[in-house]
């Protein structure tokens, strides 16, 4: 059985231990939780590919027991002292390893770095007992499309051995326009990636993200584009099964965020497939 594969919109900042963002974020906290329910178990380990990381390789963190990196600023005292103890998975970070370099990308490993926020907040909500292995692996500098949709067809054999490729960013990622200025770029931007995505045959799919910034809206939505290019990840990986927008939502803060799955979640029938 292969596991499907997602691209998550990861909220901003350490947003599930500050009161004040847990009530407008609880679509998201939903959405989350509701992922690790569809699997039905947990996964043998999660490979997270954050937003928030990249580096000349592509690059896995192959340490066993990994730290913490607060990589946001201007938050309270208390977000810096957050703890997700995940176990590292670095007998799995060599064979992703070598499954990247089998693919002809550069591949590297890195048994210093920490998780990040783009990988332990939403995997907090998701597995907050942190019993689930954890692998990260960044982005390759230069966030070339095309290269990260080959990254996700190199990892897609590690479905099969039950490991969970989640691919973490927004959809909508202009932190100069969040909020009701952003709101008719988030929209626009949106709409293109639902057509895009949702419908399309794997090379269709592929060949639309590739031209990702000729999209409306489309550097109004991601002036830079390393909250986006984990999508590129996540698609490649299930290239050949449907895209179903998993979350939507329009944002009490103005704008409009998705996230989505690719591929059937196990013990999951989508609209329109044939019963038992």
């Amino acid at each position: 059985m292969l596991l499907p594969t997602y691209f998550i919109s990861h909220g901003g900042g350490p947003w599930p231990w500050m009161d004040e963002m847990r009530a407008p974020m609880a679509g998201l906290t939903r959405s989350l939780q509701s992922i690790a329910a569809e699997l039905g178990r947990p996964p043998a380990a999660v490979l997270m590919v954050s937003a928030h990381w990249e580096a000349a390789a592509f690059t896995l963190m192959n340490g066993a027991r990994p730290p913490m990196l607060y990589d946001y600023f201007g938050f309270p005292p208390h977000t810096y002292t957050i703890r997700y103890p995940a176990p590292g998975a670095p007998v799995l970070a060599e064979r992703v390893h070598r499954l990247i370099e089998a693919a002809g990308l550069p591949a590297g490993l890195d048994a210093e770095r920490g998780f990040d926020h783009g990988a332990f907040v939403p995997l907090a909500v998701m597995y907050p007992q942190a019993d689930v292995p954890v692998l990260q692996l960044s982005l390759r500098a230069g966030l070339d499309p095309a290269e990260h949709l080959a990254l996700g067809r190199a990892l897609a054999p590690l479905r099969g051995e039950q490991v969970l490729i989640l691919g973490s960013g927004l959809s909508y990622h202009n932190l100069r326009a969040f909020g009701p200025p952003g709101r008719d770029a988030s929209v626009a931007f949106d709409g293109w990636l639902q057509q895009a995505l949702v419908g399309r045959d794997g090379p269709g799919r592929a060949a639309q993200l590739v031209q990702w910034t000729a999209a409306p809206a489309a550097r109004a939505a991601h002036p830079r584009e390393e909250h986006l290019i984990p999508l590129m990840v996540a698609s490649g990986a299930a290239e050949d099964e449907p895209a179903q927008c998993c979350w939507h939502e329009d944002s009490a803060r103005g704008i409009v965020v998705s996230s989505f799955r690719f591929g059937t979640a196990p013990g999951r029938q989508e609209p329109g497939a044939p019963g038992p």
